[in-house]
């Protein structure tokens, strides 16, 4: 069915992730999620060198968190990380944990704060990840290779990054690989739900701000880039039609992209397994950056 035609209540609860695990009660995952990916944020930060609360722009949310491996050499791997939690939940202060197994690997791990609604809009959020982005090659211009790491909303906001026209930024990021796990690519179906009410989304917002309206962006920007487009098992049927159609389209334009579908997952634990090295993804991301 096509969500045009899903009343109401079935497309809140297509676009409710926690309603479709299989581990335990909605409100339950929810809680389990901020503490899982709270311990290992804070395991990230006694294992790795950081620095808290760098500021990419002017505004007060527009700071980021970098986590350094103890022997950084000069040439680095570092991957931008971009929190989920429906563009109105969550902060960059949970968002350090997949740099776990990775500072044992010399990679270097940026969690980026953005200002969620109701504070932010979605035109704020979307340059706001844009401009984290700029401001980290800027500052490190010694990466060897630039990778983005996106979960849910922050999976649409690293594919609106990789949709970004560069020209007007000054810099043009060489990101060499993208993660996008779990995503939302077109918004249009949130509109008239929940979700929106603290968004405010028009439609003209929605289609500027959907991914999978800019591929022809994405082709000019990020045509090196390595995308590989993560669901899992047990997202919702929308939310993995949602992957499936944003990775035909890319595939269907020509871009290097691959679909993962990750067997025993959900919304949740898709990304909150990113803190084990030896976890699918953790070792895909390791081994696009040659270090398998």
């Amino acid at each position: 069915m096509h969500w045009m035609e899903m009343k109401k209540d079935e497309l809140e609860k297509q676009y409710s992730p926690s309603r479709w695990s299989h581990r335990m009660a909605a409100d339950d995952v929810i809680k389990a999620h901020v503490k899982a990916l709270k311990e290992g944020t804070e395991r990230a930060r006694s294992l790795a060198e950081t620095l808290i609360n760098v500021p990419y722009g002017e505004g007060d949310g527009e700071k980021l968190d970098v986590y350094i491996p103890k022997t950084a050499s000069l040439d680095v791997n570092l991957v931008i990380y971009i929190h989920g939690g429906y563009w109105q939940f969550l902060s960059k202060e949970e968002s350090g944990f997949m740099a776990v197994p990775l500072v044992d690997k010399d990679v270097v791990v940026v969690a980026v704060g953005y200002d969620i609604a109701p504070k932010g809009n979605m035109d704020l959020m979307v340059s706001q990840v844009r401009r984290s982005v700029v401001s980290v090659v800027q500052q490190y211009s010694h990466i060897s290779g630039l990778y983005l790491c996106g979960h849910s909303a922050g999976a649409h906001l690293a594919a609106m990054v990789l949709s970004t026209d560069w020209s007007q930024y000054g810099v043009t990021p060489n990101i060499k690989g993208a993660f996008l796990v779990s995503g939302i690519y077109d918004l249009l179906p949130i509109l008239p739900t929940y979700i929106n009410e603290p968004l405010k989304m028009t439609e003209e917002v929605a289609v500027r701000n959907s991914p999978s309206q800019l591929v022809p962006h994405l082709k000019r920007s990020s045509s090196g880039c390595r995308i590989v487009v993560a669901i899992a098992q047990n997202d919702s049927p929308e939310f993995r039609k949602q992957s499936e159609e944003y990775y035909k389209t890319l595939e269907a334009a020509g871009l290097t992209v691959t679909m993962e579908d990750v067997a025993n997952t959900d919304h949740f634990s898709i990304i909150e397994q990113l803190v084990d090295g030896d976890y699918h993804l953790t070792k895909l991301l390791l081994k696009m950056m040659g270090k398998s």
